[in-house]
């Protein structure tokens, strides 16, 4: 068990998992992922949120050590997605005197998970419920798709604890020593970029809360300079860009395109220009979404194949598309042999996302990169940075 102080009365029971390779079945964790689940001892006992099957023994031993052969009366489900809530049922006919606090939406989800009888065992919560422990208080706050859409957080008045779902999480093992920036915005951004009016809607509640602390259900306690996590949250779900640069994303197939995104990533550096150059077909998919979110420019090199966009690209861009990319500068880049056909398609898909401005001047490159073509680059640059 990791070793993860909240309070004298709120203890952590979570558990990390270094075995996972692929968090949903397709986000890269090389630094696993914890499954965060918390206890709060008063009068009354709760515990918040159980974990993923995977970690099932593990957290059952935490729960055990930390309940000290006490029964809990109450256990709280703010999201009912399987890494945190595969095992209420477990839980539920371990303890078959607790009581199970969820909404109306957890409690509908719930049926279609599990086989056990919620007859007589639900606390049903709205917006502003609360659920007296003795001297701690919960209060319910509702944060429907945030990212599933019977998700709520609650807040602990008397030690001032946010207890955030899956926001403010990120990959990566509690254990893993990495910047919080890097995994929680790639974390954020693949897991619940969709919903950033969602978001909004739930940090402009959290604004009227005096909170300690932030209790999430993956990643850190958070306890120190709240504000900093905050503004990249506000940031974040506003897609406002982080960065003044380009993403440089490329797709080639014989290296020809990748020297074309290349030569331009220099004349960028050469100008000044912060820029990241990536060859989205060996790249993390998850990091090439959170950097495309981070500048504030794109340019998209790529080659055209079978009549269409070389699918690395093609399924790039598809991932932005679902995750709502928006409020960005692009420019376009296609390489063809034959019947070019990259840059309509590419056109097609990102002229499909709200307010995404195309650069008018587009460059085809005929198969290899000649003199003639890096003059053509150089002025698609000059089009791209003014416009």
């Amino acid at each position: 068990m990791k070793d993860v102080f909240v309070t004298d009365s709120v203890r952590y029971v979570g558990v990390d998992d270094r075995t996972i390779d692929l968090f949903e079945s397709q986000y890269k964790v090389p630094n696993g992922v914890s499954y965060n689940s918390y206890v709060i001892l008063d009068d009354k006992v709760a515990v918040l949120d159980t974990v993923d099957r995977r970690a099932t023994e593990v957290w059952l031993e935490n729960l055990e050590r930390t309940l000290d052969d006490r029964a809990p009366d109450y256990l709280v489900v703010h999201h009912m997605e399987p890494d945190h809530a595969a095992n209420i049922q477990i839980l539920a006919e371990k303890f078959p005197q607790m009581q199970i606090v969820g909404n109306a939406k957890t409690f509908n989800m719930m049926k279609r998970f599990f086989t056990f009888d919620l007859t007589g065992r639900t606390v049903e919560v709205k917006e502003g419920s609360t659920l007296s422990l003795g001297s701690h208080t919960l209060t319910f706050v509702m944060a429907p798709m945030v990212h599933w859409p019977e998700a709520m957080v609650s807040y602990e008045s008397s030690e001032k604890l946010l207890f955030s779902a899956d926001g403010f999480g990120k990959f990566g093992a509690l254990d893993a020593d990495e910047p919080w920036e890097d995994e929680a915005r790639r974390y954020y951004l693949n897991i619940v970029g969709k919903y950033g009016a969602q978001v909004q809607a739930l940090l402009k509640k959290a604004a009227a809360l005096d909170i300690a602390m932030i209790c999430p259900l993956h990643g850190p306690v958070l306890k120190e300079d709240l504000g900093r996590y905050i503004a990249l949250y506000d940031k974040w779900s506003k897609y406002e860009p982080e960065v003044d640069g380009v993403f440089l994303p490329y797709a080639s197939i014989h290296g020809n395109t990748a020297g074309a995104a290349r030569f331009m990533a220099g004349e960028l550096e050469r100008r000044g220009v912060k820029v990241k150059c990536v060859d989205v077909s060996r790249s993390d998919m998850a990091q090439c979404v959170a950097d495309a979110f981070t500048y504030s420019r794109m340019l998209c090199a790529a080659s055209s194949y079978d009549g269409g966009l070389f699918p690395p690209m093609e399924d790039f861009l598809h991932h932005l598309r679902a995750k709502t990319y928006r409020n960005r500068k692009v420019a376009i880049v296609e390489n063809g042999t034959w019947a070019p056909s990259a840059g309509k398609v590419m056109g097609e898909l990102l002229g499909a996302m709200k307010d995404v401005a195309i650069c008018e001047k587009q460059v085809t490159i005929p198969s290899a990169v000649k003199e003639e073509t890096k003059a053509e680059l150089l002025e698609l640059l000059d089009a791209f940075l003014t416009m």
